[in-house]
């Protein structure tokens, strides 16, 4: 079998205060039906990258609304997920397509560990993102319901690389996707798609009220000087996250602000072999300034220990050239920080540019929201808050919960009341 994921356990109970009674009302009602039904995810890694955080919080909140929910990892060698990392990148716009060796790997791999699952076991399976995407070509015959959570942005897709995973992802009976411009123009897929947006666990220790003084007593033991501002972006070590763009800006900073600091805060994934070269190239390119800390999980920087450097930051900067939806920015809107992003992917959802954040288009740009902010904290605090909130009503998990039991009901045909679920024809989040 399948590496099984220990989740640990929540309650929706928890939750109630932050989202309200009456979401919490209708997770109730929306669960009810679906008492006992078994539900699979299926992914790639259990640590790193965003679709891991959702599922250690979204599985067991499934388990406390009555599903029975497991979360396992498929199997896959470095030949495996240097495959499945191109295809990443080539989703999200590279033009480097698959040699006829790389296809026969991916297929490989996705029988071998479709060869490890009992499909008979389930009620539903959920498939998350391309990695796994070709199991379901070994259930002809399925009676479970299967749905592929598509967690990256597929506006600008390589054809040819989206073309050999279409025959694939065309079969599963739903497909998610983070905005309507991500799914594909293929008939038969965007007749079973549907957009709603990714969220965070507000109680995690990532996500967690952490005071200032806390926050400053964590980022002093990783050579910090607290008394200095800090500005940080926290992702993976990828050059669609553009950390060498992200020092560009600090460089012209800190000609105006000699004292500012540069955190980039990241965490290495084993299913993605490119980020070891892409972390060298970052170091590299920091040229060993003092003032420039470039931190992984290898300097065990865990969940707390980004909470804090959120919290303590003058600014959270997630520069992304390209992306699915970026988390990163819920994080640090949730805490109040002034956040600037790049205006792609899901970031213009969240961020409402002059209200809840400042959103950018190149180095200049973001160096500049950056002067804004260390000008004006007052101003930039009340953008914080705006942000806070707007988080606390979309993007926060027992609505992502909801989501999910809603889909459940409509592929179980069983009556969802008054919950609408967004499909892509209504061209909105």
């Amino acid at each position: 079998m399948l590496q099984l994921v220990n989740v640990g356990t929540k309650s929706l109970v928890d939750y109630a205060t932050i989202s309200g009674r009456g979401l919490m009302a209708e997770i109730q009602r929306l669960a009810a039906p679906l008492e006992g039904k078994r539900v699979l995810h299926l992914s790639a890694t259990a640590f790193g990258g965003g679709v891991a955080e959702i599922n250690y919080t979204l599985v067991p909140l499934m388990q406390s609304a009555g599903l029975q929910a497991d979360w396992r990892i498929i199997h896959g060698q470095d030949e495996f997920f240097n495959v499945t990392k191109q295809i990443h990148n080539s989703l999200q716009g590279s033009p480097q397509g698959l040699t006829t060796e790389q296809e026969e790997i991916f297929h490989r791999y996705n029988a071998l560990n479709a060869a490890e699952i009992d499909d008979a076991d389930y009620d539903f399976i959920i498939v998350h993102d391309p990695q796994p995407a070709a199991v379901i070509d070994h259930f002809p015959d399925s009676r479970a319901r299967w749905i592929w959570r598509c967690h990256i942005d597929l506006s600008a897709p390589n054809e040819d690389v989206l073309g050999f995973l279409l025959p694939a992802i065309s079969r599963y009976d739903a497909a998610i996707f983070h905005r309507p411009e991500y799914v594909p123009a293929a008939e038969e897929l965007r007749e079973a798609a549907f957009i709603w947006p990714p969220a965070i666990d507000p109680l995690t220790p990532k996500n967690m009220a952490l005071s200032p003084e806390d926050a400053a007593y964590i980022v002093d033991q990783f050579g910090i000087d607290v008394e200095r501002p800090l500005l940080t972006q926290v992702s993976r070590f990828d050059p669609w996250k553009d950390p060498l763009g992200v020092i560009d800006a600090f460089r012209i900073v800190r000609e105006r602000h000699p004292g500012i600091q540069l955190a980039l805060v990241g965490s290495m994934a084993h299913d993605d072999p490119e980020g070891w070269e892409f972390y060298n190239q970052t170091v590299a390119y920091a040229g060993g300034d003092p003032d420039i800390f470039i931190l992984s999980n290898l300097n065990n920087i865990g969940s707390v220990e980004v909470n804090a450097f959120q919290v303590h930051s003058a600014a959270v900067l997630q520069k992304s050239i390209r992306e699915g939806f970026g988390l990163t920015v819920t994080e640090a809107l949730w805490k109040n920080r002034p956040t600037v992003a790049g205006r792609v992917g899901g970031i213009p959802v969240q961020i409402q540019e002059g209200e809840t954040g400042w959103l950018v288009d190149s180095v200049d740009e973001c160096a500049a929201a950056c002067l804004e902010i260390l000008g004006d904290p007052d101003g930039a605090y009340r953008r914080g808050r705006r942000g806070k909130e707007y988080v606390r009503q979309h993007f926060l998990t027992p609505r992502l919960l909801r989501d999910w039991l809603a889909l459940f009901n409509r592929l179980n045909g069983t009556d969802t009341g008054e919950t609408q679920l967004v499909t892509v024809s209504a061209g909105t989040v």
